[in-house]
């Protein structure tokens, strides 16, 4: 059967990635969902439940309400905990259930905000895709929804797409503002660690835009869109730092987007050495090595968005299936270790741990 999984996990899903992204802002998320699974969600996708709360909370659907269409219960309660708790804004999540029953969250936000005069809005989830299809989507709301008409300032620089799905590590945020600053950048925002909600509806004033992972895109395209904020993708790792920060400031001075993880690597013939999981990180590994004098890395894109990001020696791979196929040859893998499986024998495996592959096992790792 395509698309099933035999040996290797699925990637954290898309309910998952909008909570994620939403996570330090400030608002009060409700995924509607039976009881139970927002355990999913704490205890294998988000480390920062170790340090401080967030209002993310579960609908506790019941199979009653589920066949009937009892929406007025859920609504109710959404507003009874939004009016008590006070939150910034309110993001309502679908779920595999409430998706097929075909439940109106748009005309809900609607209600929600009237009653409360809290704003509200929709991340379109079903549990059927990935994270970066959620965070994607979450940060683009918050783009659409909060950003603020701003000046633009030189030398300012927004960071997008960091969230723990991607990167692990506990001083990720402070790294990513260091080659900021250390690039001559002050960050006016980093979507979404270490920043607040009111950072982020400055975003408009930065000169230029970091998107660091997939999940920052839509955010990316919705500024450049609306304010007309150029972007460059790629994530500071290794002989790629400096390159990246040459584009940040040909980008900002040339008012034009550039994809140096992609378009900074030269073609390659199949050298049988492939790095594998979502196309920002695995982009500017491969660029990375490049710039080493390393040999070449093909990229396998095992992560469901991968918009214009692979060049064409890489590969997309949309399950299992095609990651094994993608991989017949391969002599070195760059991956999760639970890639290993999955490769043919006498292939030699690097370990590269990813939260949202392995969870809390990718952390044990570290």
């Amino acid at each position: 059967m395509r698309r099933s999984q035999r040996i290797l996990p699925v990637y954290t899903g898309d309910v998952s990635g909008a909570c994620s992204a939403l996570f330090e802002l400030g608002g009060m998320v409700v995924i509607h969902d039976p009881s139970g699974c927002n355990s999913t969600y704490n205890t294998h996708d988000e480390t920062r439940w170790y340090d401080h709360d967030s209002l993310i909370f579960i609908s506790g659907l019941v199979e009653r309400d589920a066949i009937l269409g009892n929406d007025e219960k859920f609504l109710d309660d959404v507003v009874d905990a939004a009016r008590e708790l006070h939150p910034r804004f309110v993001a309502l999540c679908n779920s595999p259930i409430p998706f097929i029953t075909g439940t109106d969250f748009r005309a809900l936000c609607k209600l929600v905000e009237r009653r409360t005069g809290i704003p509200c809005f929709y991340v379109s989830t079903n549990g059927m895709h990935d994270y970066t299809v959620g965070a994607g989507g979450a940060f683009a709301a918050i783009a659409e929804r909060f950003v603020q008409e701003g000046r633009r300032r030189k030398g300012t620089l927004n960071i997008l797409g960091a969230t723990p799905l991607d990167f692990s590590e506990r001083d990720a945020p402070v790294a990513l503002r260091a080659f900021a600053e250390d690039a001559g950048f002050s960050v006016t925002s980093c979507w979404a660690m270490g920043s607040t909600l009111e950072e982020l509806t400055r975003a408009s004033e930065a000169a230029v835009n970091l998107v660091v992972s997939s999940v920052g895109i839509p955010a990316a395209q919705v500024l450049r869109k609306r304010f007309g904020t150029p972007y460059v993708v790629g994530r500071p790792c290794g002989a790629f730092s400096a390159a990246l920060a040459d584009e940040l400031h040909a980008a900002a001075i040339a008012d034009a987007c550039a994809w140096p993880c992609r378009d900074l690597r030269a073609p390659v013939a199949s050298d049988a050495r492939y790095v594998v999981g979502e196309p920002v990180d695995a982009g500017s590994f491969a660029v990375a090595c490049e710039l080493a004098g390393e040999p070449s890395v093909r990229v396998v894109c095992a992560t469901e968005s991968a918009y214009d990001l692979l060049a064409p020696q890489d590969v997309h791979a949309d399950g299992e299936e095609d990651v094994e196929v993608a991989l017949a040859d391969a002599k070195v893998a760059y991956a999760d270790a639970l890639y290993a499986p999955v490769l043919p024998a006498g292939a030699r495996l690097i370990a590269r741990p990813h939260l949202a592959f392995s969870g809390r096992m990718a952390q044990a790792a570290v």
